[in-house]
């Protein structure tokens, strides 16, 4: 079984991009995130063509979480147990968790909230999410340390130093400070491994490059994407890597595929 997680930077302006990423890779269920849509406006034909099922959760042009399966997908859940809400009255809800089990696994589709700055009502909201989303796993192993669960998405920050271009660049920025590294850090200690990193090795190894000052070509990039399974899923791990030439040509997204392979 091949899983796979995407921040494809708006479904409807990628959904080409998206079916034959499934196609190229012989990919079984894709998370994707950021797909920028209302759920009227998700572009399901061209997936079902395809032969996937997809569901879907978006509430306006920003945010947004969808997962494709092609074996099985069943019991959708919006947001998992404990979630914060982004709750300032005026400022519209975030689509951000979608579960659904898929082939013998439960898979979350995750995009962690960005945290704008250091000192913003969103960081705050961010490390609550974090702390929200560790405390939610936990509370699965402890239920069913055999549960088959994987945590993929655009997480939104780069828990080494060896996960951005310089380090020093971020100083006082957000995706590397302190307490978002612990809150990561803290979904680890619940009991979820890191799936790619031991295939893909860094310093150097980047899922995120900003559109602006040729930040790709340069090599100027982060890894902010990961999937982190339950020790009963990551014992099924036999590779992985990251699809960098997806990153590569006109109408990309900023994102690379991270593609995981099951026994």
């Amino acid at each position: 079984m091949r899983i796979a997680t995407w921040n494809c930077n708006s479904i409807r302006s990628r959904v080409d991009r998206a079916v034959a990423l499934l196609a190229r890779h012989d990919i079984d269920v894709l998370a994707l995130q950021e797909t920028k849509c209302k759920d009227s406006q998700f572009p399901v034909l061209p997936f079902e063509a395809a032969g996937y099922e997809v569901a879907f959760h978006g509430l306006n042009q920003w945010n947004g979480v969808a997962i494709a399966s092609r074996v099985g997908l069943s019991e959708a859940t919006l947001g998992f147990p404990g979630m914060p809400e982004w709750g300032e009255p005026e400022l519209a809800a975030e689509a951000r968790a979608l579960g659904a089990t898929c082939g013998g696994v439960r898979i979350w589709s995750l995009y962690v909230p960005n945290g704008r700055e250091l000192e913003h009502p969103h960081y705050h909201y961010k490390l609550d999410w974090l702390g929200a989303l560790a405390d939610a796993g936990r509370g699965w192993l402890a239920t069913d340390p055999t549960t088959q669960v994987v945590l993929m998405g655009d997480w939104n920050v780069a828990p080494l130093d060896d996960d951005v271009w310089d380090p020093a660049f971020f100083a006082g920025k957000t995706h590397t400070s302190a307490p978002e590294r612990a809150a990561f850090t803290g979904v680890v200690q619940a009991g979820f491994a890191d799936l790619v990193r031991p295939h893909c090795p860094g310093p150097g190894v980047y899922t995120y490059w900003d559109y602006t000052q040729l930040r790709f070509p340069k090599k100027q990039g982060m890894r902010i994407d990961f999937a982190l399974g339950s020790p009963a899923l990551a014992d099924r791990v036999t590779g992985a890597f990251i699809d960098r030439e997806e990153r590569k040509g006109k109408g990309a997204s900023d994102h690379a595929p991270v593609v995981v392979d099951l026994a």
